[in-house]
């Protein structure tokens, strides 16, 4: 799977709210009402990514959860990172 251009990476990042490049990654933090909703935002993304096989890493900080997307193997963001965040999106909303 091939690295996207700039190009291409901001041309996705109009189509999910919420996400942003940082790093090579894209990145979106969420913050919940309470603790305990993040966790089960991070569960759902968790089981959804396991199925997937594209695993996001997931920071946790109180009800402030944070989703990085980069497909290591490539050595940058690909298509299937675009797709996960979006995937991301639905399923926290």
């Amino acid at each position: 799977m091939a690295v996207l251009t700039d190009e291409q990476v901001d041309a996705a990042l109009a189509d999910l709210e919420g996400w942003e490049r940082s790093d090579g990654a894209l990145r979106r933090s969420v913050e919940f009402p309470a603790f305990l909703d993040g966790i089960d935002a991070v569960r759902r993304v968790a089981e959804h990514a396991e199925r997937e096989d594209h695993h996001p890493d997931i920071d946790i900080r109180c009800r402030t959860v944070t989703f990085v997307l980069v497909t290591h193997s490539e050595g940058g963001i690909t298509a299937k990172d675009v797709a996960m965040a979006g995937d991301v999106n639905r399923i926290v909303g």
